[in-house]
Parts: structure tokens; sequence; C-alpha cells
């Protein structure tokens, strides 16, 4: 299995702020067959590493008291090689800071913005620590999709800020939706969530997993506490689903077209 081709702007890690890391644990070690590393406190905060086969997939770590009101969330990163730059061009493309730049000892630095269409998303900036090991693989991060209410203006947002060079797929009123890359190819994607999302639901990056068979997985998932939010369904891509694990943070599943 080849590492993963993480180019300037693409997705290059993910991580779970969660209220419950050993409920986390359990339920993602079941599921998708992860192994777990935990850094040093005084280093690293007890920040968790998940792998795959040996390969490094994911991190998890404790959603942080003064936190209890946001929602178990996970979030996903794009490698930046000059994060200082994409800090302030975030600011620049009506974005917000929400963590300044912060170096985490030997591995790189990161941050974390508001895009201009309001969700969440991380930028990473490779230090002895490259981004996951693992992608496109059952029990692996596959695909990375922006629900964005403000589409047009996310678009942007991306390109300004994280040079991505981007292709439309879709450009009908039921479907609009512009990928970083082409065919095959492509690493991320934004799609116009603004007919669809609930008023009360912000924009917000969704992260896809691939499993061997979704609708086997669900059945395992909702067995061990996950909720389905959008059911099963064949798409263009493959099959895929919505659910949320045991404390609410939502993921999505995507058929491994290999299996």
């Amino acid at each position: 299995m080849p590492t993963p081709d993480i180019t300037p702007g693409s997705p290059c890690w993910i991580d779970l702020m969660t209220s419950d890391p050993e409920k986390a644990k359990s339920f993602y070690n079941t599921l998708f067959g992860w192994t777990y590393e935990t850094g040093d406190q005084e280093k690293y905060g007890g920040y968790i590493t998940a792998s795959k086969d040996g390969k490094m997939v994911a991190g998890i770590m404790q959603k942080q008291e003064n936190m209890a009101q946001m929602p178990d969330v996970w979030s996903t990163y794009l490698r930046t090689d000059d994060i200082k730059a994409t800090t302030e061009a975030a600011v620049a493309n009506g974005g917000q800071v929400y963590m300044e730049p912060m170096e985490v000892p030997d591995q790189g630095t990161m941050a974390m913005y508001a895009d201009s269409s309001g969700a969440a998303i991380g930028a990473w900036q490779f230090g002895e620590m490259k981004g996951y090991q693992l992608a496109a693989e059952t029990g692996a991060p596959a695909w990375h999709e922006l629900f964005a209410k403000e589409y047009d203006s996310a678009v942007s947002f991306y390109q300004n800020v994280f040079g991505w060079e981007t292709t439309v797929v879709g450009d009908t009123p039921e479907f609009r939706y512009t990928t970083l890359g082409e065919g095959d190819n492509s690493k991320a994607g934004i799609m116009d969530a603004s007919g669809f999302l609930p008023a009360e639901v912000p924009s917000y990056w969704g992260v896809y997993f691939a499993v061997d068979k979704v609708d086997d997985t669900i059945e395992q998932a909702t067995g061990l506490g996950a909720t389905v939010v959008q059911a099963a369904e064949d798409t263009p891509y493959g099959r895929m689903a919505t659910l949320t694990d045991p404390t609410g943070a939502i993921f999505k599943l995507i058929e491994n077209q290999a299996s």
C-alpha cells in the first residue's frame, strides 16, 4: 500500500475531539481495527495516535472542559508549507483564526481556522510528522468534503488560501460541486449545502472512512452505540452513509471500491 500523495493544500490529517477518549478508542478499534499510541502528557498533552495495520491514520484528543458546549467533532487538516502566510491569507479571505499557529515539538506546526463559510478547517506544516500514512483503504480516511452554505465564497477561500486548483464537477441548482484536482486525482470536494443543511447546522467538513461493506458496518456500528443520520444509499461514487459515533461526532462511510 503506497504512502498517500499529500501535496500542499490537500488533506493530510484528521483528528477527533471527543468527550470520552476511551469510549472512542474502543468504538473505532472494533469498527475499523485501529490500534493506539498515547503521547507524553507534558509534551503532547496525551494526544492519541490511531494506526491501521501499523500505519498512522488519525488522532484522538480529550475535549477540554471549557469546550463542554461544543459537540464532539472530527476535523480535517490541510497541508501548508508556510503556515504563517496561510494564517494571514485565511483572515484576508473572510476567515477567522480559531487557533494561531502552534508548534508541536518535533512534529510540525498546526493552526485552526473558520473558513469564509464558517466551517472549521485545520492547517498542518510538516515537521517529522508528515500526515497520515494510509488513505482510501479499508479502515482509513477515504475522502474529505466541505458542506458549505456559502459555496462560491468557500471555493474562492480554498483557492486563495490553500492554492487549490479546482475542477467543477456539477453546476446545476440541484448539484453544485467543486473538487481539489480532477477525476481520480481529486483529493477533496466542496458541495453547495445551502439547500439542505438545516438552519441550526453550520457548514462543516465531513470525513469519509472506507469500509468493505457499508451496510454491514452500519449494523456493527449501531450495535456499538452509533446512530444513523443518513441511511446507506448508492451514489455514482459508491455506497455511502452518515452516522454519529457513541458521543455524537459525525462521520461518514464509503464502500471501498476494491472490496
